[in-house]
């Protein structure tokens, strides 16, 4: 359970108790449990999610559950798109660096994580109740699985970052146990609607990556958190379209 508690005290704001710290490398050990720290957090969206959609309509649960979504993991992810989505804007890949690093939020981060929200709290309004704690129970941890495989497959940009060192730490086989994890739990919970979601998060966050890595010669920590939000909101737009093409 070491691996478990790791992962969980970095990705969630839970403050469970352990003698170590989560630094990088831990947490590049601890990858397989990525995905299952996803579902006990799937497992308490679903179960706010129900009791909000009891006392509220649709969208304003919709958006109190996404609060608590966001709320939960402390901003972590978001803090790594909105800065991917400022320092895609810089001139050169040291520029790029450098804009990432900074603290500050920009006018393209802001807006990205402005529609990103939308499009996430639309996204579950739009599904049905029943599919609906399904979907919350499963996207966080598809999302989380995405950054082990994201490590496995390309270079870190920053050889003394943080995310370099995570990288070092994944092995090809905890990345791949990580996506399986989230692949049985997408089957298991949503059927066909769910493998497909869990193909589009795939795909989507395969192309982050190369994309990432053309710009700025491989990733960064802020590329495995803007990873885990696109395959989250991949998922939810995937359950929405099933629903509304009545294939689930």
């Amino acid at each position: 359970m070491h691996g478990f508690v790791a992962a969980a005290r970095y990705l969630t704001i839970v403050p469970l108790p352990s003698r170590d710290a989560a630094d990088a490398d831990a947490l590049g050990r601890a990858a397989p449990w990525f995905p299952v720290v996803g579902l006990a957090l799937g497992l308490a969206l679903a179960a706010v999610d129900r009791v909000v959609l009891w006392l509220f309509p649709p969208i304003l649960a919709a958006l109190l559950t996404v609060t608590a979504w966001k709320l939960l993991t402390g901003g972590l992810h978001l803090d790594g798109l909105a800065d991917c989505l400022d320092g895609l804007m810089g001139r050169d890949r040291d520029h790029r660096l450098a804009i990432m690093r900074d603290s500050r939020i920009g006018v393209f981060g802001a807006v990205g994580l402005i529609l990103v929200l939308l499009l996430e709290l639309t996204a579950l309004a739009e599904l049905p109740a029943g599919v609906r704690g399904r979907t919350l129970l499963v996207a966080p941890a598809v999302g989380r699985a995405m950054p082990p495989l994201l490590a496995a497959l390309f270079p870190a940009a920053r050889p003394g970052g943080q995310g370099a060192t995570f990288a070092r730490a994944v092995r090809r086989a905890a990345a791949w146990t990580a996506a399986a994890i989230a692949l049985a739990a997408s089957g298991l919970a949503l059927g066909r609607a769910g493998l497909a979601g869990f193909a589009l998060a795939a795909a989507a966050v395969l192309l982050l990556g190369r994309f990432l890595a053309r710009r700025l010669g491989g990733l960064t920590g802020d590329g495995f958190g803007a990873a885990v939000e696109i395959a989250e909101l991949a998922m939810l737009l995937a359950l929405a379209a099933a629903v509304h093409l009545g294939r689930a």
